[in-house]
């Protein structure tokens, strides 16, 4: 049945765009976490406040630059959502409609 694969399809798309959007923003998380981690280590100085700012601000900073692409991806892949919806539902109810 069609409307099985392109359920399936959105689905890994769905997967697809979710690690493609979030990655951005944890792979900076973790770089930046581990810059820090080894300064930390090297000057014995355990703040936690000093691990979590500049994480904090790296992913603000990354989110400004990379926010349009981020909004461009999310609202093809809604659009796109919608669209493969309607059209399983359609083929559905065509498919209910045949003698």
């Amino acid at each position: 049945m069609t409307g099985e694969g392109e359920i399936l399809d959105l689905f890994r798309a769905a997967i697809a765009t979710a690690a493609l959007v979030g990655g951005p923003f944890v792979i900076t998380a973790l770089a930046v976490g581990m810059v820090v981690a080894v300064l930390q280590a090297a000057t014995q100085l355990q703040e936690n406040a000093l691990s979590f700012v500049p994480k904090f601000i790296a992913v603000g900073v990354v989110l400004l630059l990379a926010g349009p692409w981020v909004l461009s991806r999310l609202t093809s892949f809604t659009t796109r959502s919608f669209t493969t919806i309607a059209h399983v539902g359609q083929t559905a109810a065509t498919a209910r409609n045949r003698p």
